[in-house]
């Protein structure tokens, strides 16, 4: 019996033979995007929601890179902060820049 560090062979099989390799050591098992890769895309609104559950009162947080900031509190002015900021991100000029992407007045 050994007591010190083992190699890390295959163990063997009932017949001798040892336990096939289903992968060659070092070579990566799946293909990864590339890290550096970027569109171009940046995030430009965020709505935040906070309705931890029953019994708590709901609240929102609007904000754009625009300068936009709110923040409601309770279910009515939550629902009425999500469908604003829903309408704003249609008519940002930071997410629509020109004339033909915006919607019209």
């Amino acid at each position: 019996m050994t007591t010190g560090p083992r190699s890390a062979e295959p163990t063997p099989t009932i017949d001798g033979g040892s336990a096939p390799k289903v992968v060659a050591e070092g070579v990566p098992s799946a293909l990864r995007s590339d890290p550096r890769w970027d569109d171009g895309r940046r995030p430009v609104a965020w709505l935040h929601i906070n309705a931890p559950g029953r019994g708590v009162t709901p609240s929102v947080r609007s904000w754009c890179a625009c300068g936009r900031d709110l923040f409601a509190a309770g279910q009515r002015r939550a629902l009425a902060l999500i469908a604003d900021h829903e309408q704003h991100r249609t008519d940002c000029p930071h997410i629509t820049p020109t004339e033909e992407g915006r919607k019209a007045a």
